[in-house]
């Protein structure tokens, strides 16, 4: 009666393990339920919802994204503040990517060899240049005013260097052209000479170039050549000296030379005019009936509505086809020079054309030799329009969207601190009727003219913002300047195809490993290694949900330590059934040997699992991401492979052996029996 109530126990914990074991299947892989209620729903007409269960969390190197590893510049800290600092990097690169959205970001500091490094991994983020937008510096906010000093003059030295420079490129240049005519290789010279680095593997070859190339002022030169010849003398450029080679001449296609009257109306292209359609008509008609070749530019100047008529009367210069509209590129190149057209309708309005000239294009097909030089602004950079003011960022204590209340356009207001509010206050104070610039990265965004001095620290940051564009700059702004520089050593993109193709291989190797140890186990082990395959199976589910539910990152790593308990969870289970074989061996009965088979190796199997479960805390604690990864997934699957091995597989031995048959069941045991 006492063992009829044992087994009964046994039976109902098992049934509750096995619910478990489903209930957790159904967490683990909720595809198989919503399949189920999906052809429920189509095969009865429910109604039934899906459950709504979040999928494992991937890592990196999985899900893919963006892996940046910063080092922080700490030159400038004396060594006890170190840490400190760059914990507060940290502490702001988490802001930063937080307000933007990125799931579960992982930002960690590690010192090696003396420098601090902050690695950044961001799941999801493939776009590597947003990664790093997203996490560089704080926006740079400055406030300009207008620079009124004079430009310096270059330096007695200075001037020396350039005209060493000059003079030295000349000398190169009279020589590679004395070479050439002398009937040297050009392809040889350019090589030799040229400091350009794409005409040393082209051999100089330009192409062909005409009056509207960006070469043009070769053309002239070329005109003067023979085909096949090298120009004479070094042609001067503006940042150059040039020796050229005409290697071809063709002649393709036309040009026109024309002037024309444009009269627009309300809804042509660029048009402020406000006049309609007919009245341009009428008007254009008028000036038509007065047009001739003398005096069309003056009316021109007068009635045309294109906004460079007044300066040029009207003067298009020189195109050639496919330069302008078809409307007026047609009858343009059809009229004899002189002629002035019908009117004519574009998109721009209504127009008059003065034919002045055509000619063919003739075209060069060149190589040169190209010798840099120098001007006085590659020396001294150009003057800037404005000038630093002490107020930046540095000095900002919030910033917020906020909408004009009459448009609705968004802009950002800035409230500074104490100091920003003092020199804020200095600024529009020496600037009342000047312009004061507000630039962000270098640019300026806002030019506004100072009325009057401002003195209650705020300012209002207005542009052509969408809702969203306030939002982030907003953001960025209140994230807060970094307490050290940072600079980016090394970053890398993992591609969602990659992180597919590495679950799969993943999956297998998990797959094909539990396949080979559950084979070993039943051929080894025979009925025990057959229950412990199916505990084995049951402490994989159970393993996966706590992955879910908690939940862990999963990453290769992480899987590495996942597939690594199965094989400690396989461990314990050896360790039983070895000690098991030995007691029945000495001739004890079934029950007995498997209660002492477990006390035995209980010790063994703890000890093991503690050790590996103190260096899980030491590799979680001072490793790096895909470290810690791997120590909590291997950490988890070794305590619960220890509920697996004691508990579960106790209690199939104990449901499926029956001891009073110890004799017939020894073979199921790898056990031969004793002969009498």
């Amino acid at each position: 009666m006492k063992k009829i109530k044992s087994r009964t126990k046994v039976r109902i914990s098992l049934a509750l393990i096995l619910l478990c074991a489903l209930f957790l299947t159904v967490i683990d892989f909720p595809a198989i339920y919503d399949k189920s209620i999906d052809y429920v729903n189509w095969k009865y007409n429910k109604e039934f919802s899906h459950l709504s269960i979040p999928p494992f969390r991937l890592g990196l190197d999985l899900q893919g994204g963006t892996h940046l590893v910063y080092e922080a510049d700490t030159s400038e800290i004396e060594g006890r503040d170190e840490a400190d600092a760059v914990d507060g990097v940290r502490d702001v690169i988490e802001r930063r990517v937080n307000a933007f959205g990125v799931a579960e970001p992982v930002v960690q500091v590690n010192k090696a060899k003396g420098s601090w490094r902050i690695i950044v991994e961001l799941a999801g983020v493939q776009d590597v240049k947003k990664a790093i937008q997203m996490i560089g510096e704080t926006p740079l906010l400055e406030f300009k005013e207008q620079n009124t000093e004079p430009p310096r003059e270059l330096t007695e030295e200075e001037r020396v260097e350039l005209e060493t420079f000059n003079n030295e490129a000349k000398s190169r240049a009279d020589k590679a052209l004395a070479e050439v005519v002398e009937g040297k290789d050009f392809s040889e010279a350019v090589r030799e000479y040229s400091d350009n680095e794409i005409d040393k593997e082209t051999g100089g070859d330009m192409g062909w170039i005409n009056h509207n190339s960006n070469d043009s002022h070769l053309v002239a030169s070329a005109e003067k050549t023979e085909i096949g010849q090298v120009y004479p003398e070094v042609i001067t450029g503006t940042n150059s000296f040039q020796i050229i080679k005409v290697n071809d001449k063709r002649e393709e296609g036309k040009e026109v030379q024309a002037s024309h009257i444009l009269i627009c109306w309300q809804g042509t292209t660029r048009c402020e005019s406000e006049i309609n359609q007919d009245e341009a008509l009428a008007q254009i008609n008028e000036i038509k009936e007065k047009a001739h070749a003398d005096n069309f530019e003056a009316l021109a100047k007068e009635y045309s509505t294109d906004p460079t008529a007044q300066a040029n009367g009207g003067d298009l210069g020189w195109f050639s086809s496919g330069q302008m509209v078809p409307e007026f590129e047609e009858p343009a190149f059809a009229m004899q020079n002189g002629e002035i057209s019908d009117v004519i309708e574009t998109q721009f309005g209504y127009h008059l054309i003065l034919k002045i000239d055509e000619r063919p294009i003739t075209e060069y097909k060149l190589s040169q030799i190209y010798i840099n030089t120098k001007t006085e602004t590659d020396i001294l950079p150009a003057q800037d329009a404005w000038k630093n003011t002490e107020l930046t960022g540095a000095q900002l204590e919030s910033a917020q969207v906020q909408f004009d209340p009459n448009t609705s356009i968004p802009s950002v207001s800035l409230e500074f601190d104490d100091e920003g509010k003092k020199l804020f206050a200095d600024i529009t104070t020496r600037n009342v009727g000047q312009p004061v610039a507000i630039f962000l990265d270098n640019e300026p965004i806002s030019v506004p003219t100072v009325n009057e001095p401002i003195k209650e620290g705020k300012a209002v940051i207005t542009g052509s913002f969408s809702i969203d564009e306030a939002k982030t700059l907003s953001m960025r702004l209140n994230a807060g300047a970094l307490p050290v520089p940072i600079s980016l050593i090394s970053q890398q993109t993992v591609g969602a195809s990659l992180g597919h193709e590495s679950i799969e291989q993943s999956l297998w190797a998990g797959i094909i490993g539990l396949i080979l140890v559950a084979i070993f186990m039943i051929a080894y082990y025979r009925l025990p290694g057959l229950l412990s395959v199916v505990a084995l199976v049951i402490y994989g589910v159970v393993v996966l949900a706590v992955f879910k539910t908690i939940p862990v990152t999963l990453t290769l790593a992480g899987i590495a330590g996942f597939i690594l308990s199965i094989g400690m969870a396989v461990d314990a289970n050896v360790l039983i059934f070895e000690r098991l074989k030995e007691e029945l061996k000495v001739g004890k009965p079934l029950g007995t040997a498997i209660e002492e088979g477990f006390k035995r190796a209980w010790t063994s199997i703890r000890d093991g699992n503690v050790s590996t479960l103190i260096t899980c805390l030491i590799l979680a604690w001072f490793g790096t991401s895909m470290i810690k990864g791997f120590a909590i997934t291997l950490g988890i699957g070794v305590l619960i492979s220890m509920f697996s091995a004691i508990v579960i597989t106790r209690l199939l031995l104990k449901l499926f052996i029956n001891p009073d048959k110890q004799a017939k069941r020894l073979w199921l045991f790898g056990v031969k029996k004793k002969s009498s």
